[in-house]
């Protein structure tokens, strides 16, 4: 019986542990990556774990999401980590080189390396053939340390890709299709390896767009093989010697499979708000748009980026619209110049913003009151826009340019065929705003004084009776959670001050209730957190004294980030308990610690209604020790004692 891709990497990359589902493995980890909305968080960390030196092959620091300079904070946030970088030995990407994802495509990313970024969006380097697996800013900082990472060993799923995509439909609309068909619940504890003869038929940045909106998915990673494509797309970076060709073998098993034929996908797009609310561009023609945005870490590549230029050129943007343009690095928006697509999209109205996340995570560029906003983007979460009134929908470059140009949704088959003819890509690189280690020397770490220390949890006691502070239903996301935007990004290493807007769009009152309660319960419904990777929708609940979240579900990544913070995620042993408990009940868990060690089944007492509630802790014996000392830094900190003495 031979071995799917997923299996053959990390059977490369495996440290201990055995590759069955649902076991608990260790593999070793060859490269990282941070953003600058996580990244503080992540080197405070890394400072905390005492190191002299990260264990990686390589490891990136990119500075991409909070670009707006409108106080001293980020552009001290920035300083930070360019001084930790050089004093760790971490490659810098400065303000203006790219979006993390889109740069490390470029740049870094290696066929068959496993990848750890504390950015959910990660897996877009899948699209090169790397393992790449988006996790909370501790579990990157613990990789740095180490060079490895502990999980659950997923479900592989191969999504077979029959025939060749029939333009103007594109590798969006095939992501978004599979939206549709599993829902942002679908992928959770699942790993999506794509293979067929359609795959050929896709560019690495096709293939980058679908593995990055994998994440929507809930999935752990999503990847494609790795073979000529792909060294067709290294020589262009003059990274030929990074190939290794990587596919599955002819006799692998998978625990599911879907088949997907390119040729019946049609133009889709993600309406609000939700990226699996799926419906067909025909079907939303004529549509009012106010706002158009083309770019972001999905779909801000040379090949988007020009095919969107020829459907501009020669027109106007429609009057009532505002077109804005993100390039994914400063390569792409280089090679638009020199091109002249950049003419072509300036000529016609666009406004070309940096080469950064911007709009995608509320940097800027937030629709008017009950505008509609068309974006190439990858998450369409009320409010995360940065107007909570506003509509917001993901579609593909062409549909978004031709929609710009009328003022309403139109469906890209109007256009001729010759607009989506390949895009001839050609090489072009200058990594002078790349610093590496021996460019950075760093003899001081420089913090600014908006950079407070990261909050620790203390080990669990013998019981806990708080009050529910919340209670909230499905799909409650990290943007729910922990709200960004240009107002709040640039504090993202100041926990104590974010507190005051912890479920601000939920309830107004939650951090006071915690305040005046000592902390609390959190009840939630399905698929608690999904969304981002940021562990501050952990970190600012912890300051604020939560001490578990009770589920029916819970998205992966953020999960792991209550663990490693301490916070405990427990799972209704039957879901129609969710029902009943109310907010300000008062519940006690008797003996947690004891019950922790005794095995998976939580016994909690309501005492408001008299009821007692079974939860499940669905946990490794390694997370029970994690909870047990209080979070991840207590765990490793007595690890190391204990070798000590």
């Amino acid at each position: 019986m031979g071995l799917n891709l997923t299996q053959k990497i990390i059977k490369e990359h495996l440290i201990s542990g055995s590759m069955e589902t649902q076991k608990d493995i260790e593999i070793a980890i060859d490269s990282t990556l941070t953003q600058d909305s996580t990244g503080t968080m992540v080197y405070l960390q890394l400072e905390a774990l005492d190191i002299d030196k990260i264990k990686t092959k390589c490891s990136v620091a990119y500075v991409d999401h909070n670009m707006l300079q409108t106080g001293f904070e980020n552009a001290d946030d920035h300083l930070y980590i360019k001084t930790v970088a050089g004093k760790y030995g971490i490659i810098f990407s400065r303000p203006g080189n790219g979006i993390c994802h889109q740069v490390h495509l470029e740049r870094f990313a290696r066929p068959g390396w496993t990848l750890l970024g504390s950015d959910s969006h990660t897996p877009t380097a899948g699209g090169i053939g790397s393992l790449a697996i988006g996790a909370g800013g501790l579990d990157v900082a613990v990789a740095m340390s180490n060079g490895t990472y502990s999980m659950v060993m997923p479900k592989v799923c191969n999504i077979v890709l029959e025939g060749k995509l029939n333009p103007p439909a594109t590798a969006k609309d095939v992501i978004l299709y599979i939206l549709g068909k599993l829902t942002v619940k679908g992928g959770v504890g699942k790993i999506f390896e794509y293979s067929g003869e359609g795959v050929k038929t896709l560019s690495i940045p096709e293939r980058a767009t679908i593995t990055n909106m994998g994440a929507e998915l809930g999935a752990t990673t999503s990847i494609f093989p790795s073979d000529e494509k792909t060294l067709e797309f290294l020589k262009l970076q003059g990274r030929e010697d990074d190939f290794v060709e990587l596919q599955a073998d002819d006799d692998a098993v998978y625990d599911d499979t879907l088949t997907v034929d390119l040729s019946k996908i049609v133009p889709m797009a993600a309406c609000p708000h939700s990226p699996d609310n799926i419906k067909p561009i025909s079907e939303l023609e004529g549509t009012r748009v106010t706002q158009v945005a083309i770019g972001s870490c999905t779909n801000s590549s040379y090949r988007d980026l020009t095919i969107a230029a020829r459907i501009l050129k020669g027109k106007k943007v429609h009057p009532d619209v505002s077109l804005v343009i993100s390039p994914g690095s400063k390569q792409v928006l280089t090679k638009l110049s020199m091109s002249g697509a950049l003419k072509d999209l300036i000529d016609c109205g666009a406004r070309i913003l940096e080469c950064g996340c911007g709009p995608c995570i509320g940097m800027g560029q937030a629709p008017e009151t009950n505008g509609v906003s068309l974006r190439t983007f990858n998450r369409n979460f009320e409010g995360r826009c940065g107007t909570k009134s506003a509509k917001v929908y993901l579609v593909s470059p062409e549909t978004a340019a031709i929609s710009a140009v009328y003022g309403k949704i139109t469906n890209p088959r109007m256009l001729g065929e010759d607009v989506f003819t390949d895009v001839e890509e050609f090489s072009y690189i200058n990594d002078n705003m790349i610093l590496r280690p021996e460019e950075n020397p760093s003899k001081e770490v420089i913090k600014g004084p908006n950079i407070k220390p990261f909050p620790l949890n203390t080990p669990l006691g013998d019981s806990i009776e708080k009050k529910v502070v919340l209670k909230v239903g499905d799909n409650i996301t990290t943007d729910h959670i922990m709200p960004s935007g240009a107002k709040l990004l640039p504090y993202r290493s100041n926990i104590p001050h974010l507190s005051n807007f912890c479920f601000s769009g939920v309830d107004s009152d939650f951090a006071k209730n915690c305040k005046e309660n000592n902390g609390g319960f959190i009840v939630a419904g399905e698929n608690y957190g999904q969304g981002s990777s940021r562990e501050h929708a952990a970190l600012v609940p912890l300051y604020l004294g939560i001490k578990a979240v009770f589920a029916k579900s819970f998205a992966r990544i953020h999960k792991a980030n209550l663990i490693n913070s301490g916070i405990i995620p427990l799972v209704f042993k039957n879901p129609a308990d969710y029902d009943k408990i109310n907010a300000f009940d008062k519940i006690q868990i008797k003996d947690i610690a004891g019950q922790l060690k005794s095995g998976n089944t939580i016994l909690a007492s309501d005492k408001t209604s008299g009821r007692d509630v079974e939860l499940i802790l669905d946990v490794t014996e390694r997370e029970k020790e994690i909870l047990l000392c209080g979070g991840y830094i207590n765990y490793m900190k007595s690890r190391r004692e204990s070798s000590r003495a």
